[in-house]
């Protein structure tokens, strides 16, 4: 598996979105879907990468700039085919190594609550985030758990001596 920034123009990772999309809106309330459309993924403030199997799109996941030091995860998405095989735990890492060497000190998440995303919130336990009040522009929904987790930003590499 290969994981690579994301300019959002292949095919199968626009359908992969969509796909997303249409997930959310059939197992949660209108009001209660936060994911982002792919206009907005296209924004300066995000980055997406995606994970490939030779021509075949595995997943997909996106870190959006909140403030200096907090990202936000957004568009975690296994491909039906891909799910089970580490797809989402390997983005994930992507986006926290980034996060990270980008000064973020925190990073956070909505999610759904209902059952269909279970597995999604025990994915983001196991990477050590933890539920927290509702953050940015989010404001309290029962269909939302919100998510963060603390980061230890890269230190700067030092100097090779010659």
């Amino acid at each position: 598996m290969r994981i690579v920034p994301d300019d959002l123009t292949a095919p199968a990772v626009r359908d992969l979105i969509a796909e997303h999309l249409d997930e959310m809106y059939a197992t949660s309330p209108a009001e209660s879907v936060h994911a982002m459309p792919l206009a907005a993924l296209e924004s300066p403030d995000v980055t997406v990468w995606s994970a490939w199997d030779g021509d075949e799109v595995l997943g997909c996941g996106a870190l959006k700039h909140l403030e200096d030091a907090h990202g936000e995860i957004k568009s975690m998405r296994t491909h039906r085919a891909a799910r089970g095989q580490g797809v989402g735990a390997a983005i994930l890492a992507t986006i926290l190594a980034e996060a990270s060497a980008r000064g973020y000190r925190r990073v956070s998440l909505e999610t759904g609550s209902q059952d269909h995303f279970a597995p999604a919130r025990r994915l983001y336990a196991r990477h050590g985030f933890e539920e927290c009040p509702p953050f940015a522009d989010y404001t309290e929904d029962p269909n939302s758990v919100f998510m963060t987790r603390q980061l230890t930003p890269e230190a700067p590499e030092a100097p090779h001596d010659r």
